[in-house]
């Protein structure tokens, strides 16, 4: 196959996460990079389930952390419709650093974005479900890239934070996660207490 028909998906929320990708498509080797050029924030995508969700607006002195993951181009109409409500559109191998030494491949690089950003309300609040499934995923790569998750994503302070663990809203949630880690890493920037965020799931 020739680099020309390699494609990658920028995925900067739960696609971090490998066992979140897997519940949409096939997917191939993984590569964890910092993006430039966009800034992510928390926002209203869908009232659908009721919850906000991270997307990413271009920004042209910005810059937010995720995985490039190739992706059989087969696969896209799949990961098309989980993102339903985002643009798709490439970005440009020169808006791309990686955390690893190794340099990342050639090909086409792809990325599901928003012209606007909807602040999280009462109704659609931030929810743990959804962000246990994130900060799990970026763990998969290290304290440092998980640190950059929580550091270069927007509107944590502003916004309503749920802890939905007993009743998730996300249809992807991962009720087996270990919630005691998450749980220190989230006390600094959200506005729920270690007690609050103690609740985990229940089968």
């Amino acid at each position: 196959m020739s680099s020309s028909d390699r494609h990658f998906i920028l995925g900067y929320g739960s696609l971090i996460s490998s066992e979140s990708r897997a519940k949409t498509g096939e997917t191939g080797q993984v590569w964890p990079v910092k993006l430039h050029g966009f800034e992510r924030h928390w926002s209203v995508m869908s009232d659908e389930f009721g919850m906000s969700s991270v997307a990413v607006i271009k920004a042209s002195d910005k810059a937010c952390n995720g995985v490039l993951v190739e992706v059989p181009f087969d696969q896209f109409p799949l990961f098309d419709e989980r993102e339903r409500g985002y643009h798709r559109a490439m970005i440009q191998a020169d808006q791309l650093s990686s955390y690893q030494a190794t340099s990342l491949p050639e090909g086409t690089y792809w990325i599901y974005y928003t012209d606007d950003i909807v602040e999280p309300t009462q109704g659609c609040p931030i929810t743990l479900s959804y962000l246990d499934v994130i900060l799990s995923g970026c763990l998969e790569y290290g304290d440092a890239f998980t640190q950059d998750f929580l550091m270069l994503t927007k509107g944590w302070t502003s916004s309503p934070l749920l802890n939905d663990r007993k009743a998730p809203r996300y249809p992807r949630v991962q009720p087996d996660i270990e919630t005691e880690r998450l749980n220190t890493l989230l006390a600094p920037v959200t506005t729920l207490s270690i007690k609050e965020l103690s609740v985990t799931y229940e089968s």
